[in-house]
């Protein structure tokens, strides 16, 4: 007597096809092709959430940039002296309290200014 595995395979396709919606014409309705696209589609999603954090550490260096030189001091040296004072603060809200709070944010580089 054979197996039959009309069942699981069809679970296992549903599955895929599931995934798949909202895909364009065949990669949305026939397996084999909405297989190669949802395993494409699970690799690019796995590398770019590693991506995204590179790009905004990229994106919180340039606004952090920009409001330096605003005020006459460069990112490097001003992550330098921030180093060099020991405070401890991240890109991510450093680029925030230079958007969001300006006058904090040229404080901070005041204090930090070498002289």
């Amino acid at each position: 007597m054979r197996v039959k595995g009309g069942i699981v395979t069809r679970r296992r396709h549903k599955k895929i096809l599931k995934l798949a919606e909202g895909y364009y014409g065949a990669k949305s309705r026939l397996f084999r092709k909405a297989n190669e696209q949802v395993m494409k589609s699970l690799m690019y999603a796995y590398r770019d959430r590693r991506q995204r954090k590179r790009d905004f550490r990229r994106l919180w260096i340039v606004r952090i940039n920009a409001a330096c030189r605003a005020l006459g001091i460069r990112y490097s040296e001003f992550i330098h002296a921030l180093s060099e004072r020991g405070i401890q603060i991240n890109r991510k809200q450093l680029a925030e309290m230079a958007v969001r709070d300006p006058e904090a944010f040229r404080m901070l580089v005041e204090s930090v200014r070498p002289a």
